[in-house]
């Protein structure tokens, strides 16, 4: 597996809460869940500190197990959990989170694994590629984004309905009927969608975080098909490239609504030879 990758955070100011991980067989991408002005959390660590911690952590159970990819989750998350649960409260829902793309290469077959909304493209050589992105969470925002998507991004009044609206999201997270993320609970690695591909089957694949798969899920610039044909002719910078540009088309979100002008990219491309 020949694996190229780039990474941007969504302002040159904060940190880029988004983890990139890989070895020739293993490649592991979370993407921060960030934490908007005026919402207090309960644990002291930063949501940074969460994402390259378990991050890490998934890299290297991978390369030492060849155990099933949700155990290797749950594992992953009970031990991050044990690093802050005596210093930290983490039982009222207000500690850092991530989504979560595992991808594993061996002889013959490739095991995935996606939490979240990050996005997972295998290019197994037919028009459409096939892509997997968990949108429990999409189901569960779209009704209340009215107000957020109303208002002019960059005014107070937004920031207030942005603060809400990732408060309002906080009571469906690791819930049924909600949507799933990495966070404190291992139970949450029963709720990924995972899936074993014949490895002879897939030419590529690419992995997303939301800010980079927005080409294509927001601001409909080009294609699936065409997103592989740019990370494997261009690279994945640039596919952040066209993100950026767009967005800077509209940084006020008249076009296109959204909670942040940028947000964190980061994109992934798999050569499978």
């Amino acid at each position: 597996m020949r694996v190229a990758f780039a990474s941007e955070p969504g302002h040159p100011d904060r940190p880029n809460e988004d983890f990139i991980g890989a070895t020739a067989d293993a490649v592991v991408l979370l993407d921060g869940a960030s934490i908007p002005p005026g919402i207090t959390s309960t644990c002291s660590h930063s949501v940074r500190w969460y994402s390259h911690t378990l991050g890490s952590t998934l890299l290297a159970e991978m390369t030492q197990s060849a155990g099933p990819l949700p155990e290797l989750l749950a594992q992953g998350i009970k031990h991050v959990t044990s690093l802050h649960d005596f210093t930290c409260e983490l039982t009222h829902g207000g500690s850092p989170s991530a989504t979560v793309i595992m991808l594993r290469q061996t002889a013959d077959h490739l095991d995935w694994l996606v939490l979240g909304d990050s996005t997972l493209i295998l290019d197994t050589g037919t028009p459409e590629p096939m892509v997997i992105c968990d949108d429990r969470l999409e189901q569960v925002a779209a009704p209340h984004r009215a107000r957020l998507d109303s208002l002019r991004g960059g005014t107070p009044e937004h920031a207030e309905a942005r603060r809400e609206y990732v408060e309002t999201l906080g009571r469906y997270r690791n819930r049924d009927g909600g949507f799933w993320v990495a966070s404190t609970d291992p139970l949450a690695a029963d709720q990924a969608l995972t899936g074993t591909t014949p490895a002879d089957q897939v030419r590529a694949a690419a992995l997303l975080t939301d800010g980079a798969a927005d080409a294509i899920s927001r601001y409909r610039l080009i294609t699936w098909r065409q997103l592989l044909d740019v990370l494997a002719q261009k690279g994945p910078a640039a596919l952040i490239r066209k993100v950026r540009i767009a967005e800077r088309s509209d940084p006020h979100g008249e076009r296109w609504p959204r909670s942040k002008t940028h947000d964190d990219a980061t994109a992934v491309h798999c050569d499978l030879p």
